[in-house]
């Protein structure tokens, strides 16, 4: 069992939250019980998840999106009203890390990625507000853009939308996790063969044909399921703490 405050400056120092200027808040977002021996993981702090929790008798949420992002309605009222109030009446902590944990070199979402699609890591990119975020690297050995959709497929259990800026094979490419097309063209700087991301917009298409780079859109949730999985596994082993993940399905 971890004091609740004990437990967010711990995480707040594992994921150098200082480093970032971010969309909405990293660590405590919504306070609950004060000593945490179970935590509920999860990609995103929906309803479904905070249900999840509550019959888990869980004393925490952990997750990559949280709330009070920049730009929302500030009134408590609707889904957010009925979300704050389940976690208040069930007593409920909500910690939430979001670019923090797209970032971390070992536990972060892009390096995961990275892991589980056997891509060696040669270094960062930085996001416009010059955080480093985004990966770059490559593949073992070249790789046609058809065996490379075959492998994102394997791994993370659905087919990515592929747009083919070249017939070159890959090798050299760069990726970085969630709603990151506005950074392809960052990517495209670094001289690399291809771009992956979660999600794609209109322009994306066009950005990619132009730079002659194959580009790869593998899906919002399913890119940012492993780094909060990772983090669970840090707190098990090194703070004794039961975390378990749970996976709210969404196809996007």
């Amino acid at each position: 069992m971890v004091h609740l405050k004990e437990l967010e400056t711990y995480l707040n120092t594992l994921l150098a939250v200082e480093q970032f200027r971010d969309y909405s808040p990293n660590g405590l977002q919504v306070e609950g019980r004060g000593e945490v021996k179970k935590i509920i993981l999860g990609v995103t702090a929906c309803q479904a998840l905070i249900d999840a929790a509550i019959e888990a008798q869980a004393d925490a949420i952990l997750v990559h999106h949280g709330y009070f992002w920049k730009g929302e309605a500030e009134a408590v009222v609707g889904i957010k009203k009925q979300r704050l109030k389940s976690l208040l009446q069930a007593d409920i902590s909500l910690l939430a890390y979001h670019l923090p944990l797209d970032a971390h070199p070992e536990l972060g979402n892009n390096a995961q990625l990275a892991k589980l699609l056997g891509l060696e890591i040669k270094g960062s990119f930085p996001d416009s507000d010059k955080s480093a975020v985004g990966m770059h690297g490559q593949l073992p050995k070249p790789m046609s853009a058809a065996d490379f959709c075959h492998r994102i497929e394997q791994v993370l259990g659905r087919v990515p939308l592929h747009i083919a800026g070249s017939d070159k094979p890959i090798k050299t490419l760069a990726w970085c996790s969630g709603g990151a097309q506005g950074y392809i063209e960052k990517a495209a700087e670094l001289g690399v063969d291809a771009y992956l991301s979660g999600e794609i917009s209109e322009p994306t298409v066009h950005i990619a044909r132009e730079y002659g780079l194959h580009y790869f859109a593998a899906g919002h949730h399913a890119t940012e399921c492993y780094g909060i999985q990772a983090l669970g596994h840090h707190l098990r082993k090194n703070l004794a703490l039961e975390a378990v993940f749970v996976d709210i399905e969404n196809p996007v």
